[in-house]
């Protein structure tokens, strides 16, 4: 009898412009990113909010967690544009990453480039939402609200 090969969940490598890892716990991110939909992961245990997504939590350390999507609109906590570039995003020089805050959990992630960073208040509202890049590959960036 011939043993049944495993398949491999390797749907990770679709994430981001450049991906550096094809497997992870929390492969599902990127079923929902096909869907349209940015999600976080949450504790059962303790109620706490992760982004980017956690199979475990640090907190109280269960591995019961449930998915979220990242709603609404977050405030502009902070944000940089990069002259330089890590190995493989070279091409997108200048663009802005920025942290935005929504209330019980902050997601880190980069700044539409259609929006002018003269344009760019801290504590203005924007939204998060999913971009399919020309590759094919999925990612999410943050817009106007």
């Amino acid at each position: 009898m011939a043993k049944k090969k495993k398949e491999v969940d390797d749907r990770f490598k679709k994430f981001g412009i450049v991906s550096f890892t094809a497997i992870t716990k929390v492969n599902d991110f990127v079923g929902y990113l096909e869907q349209g939909k940015v999600m976080g992961t949450q504790c059962k245990g303790c109620g706490k909010k992760y982004f980017p997504p956690r199979a475990d939590c640090f907190h109280c350390l269960d591995s019961n967690m449930e998915w979220f999507e990242v709603s609404g609109t977050g405030k502009l906590v902070t944000y940089s544009q990069l002259q330089y570039a890590p190995l493989g995003f070279e091409a997108d020089l200048p663009y802005c990453i920025a942290l935005l805050d929504y209330g019980d959990y902050k997601v880190f992630g980069r700044i539409a480039k259609d929006i002018p960073e003269q344009d760019l208040q801290l504590g203005m509202e924007m939204k998060t939402e999913v971009v399919k890049h020309p590759n094919g590959q999925l990612s999410y960036q943050f817009t106007k609200a």
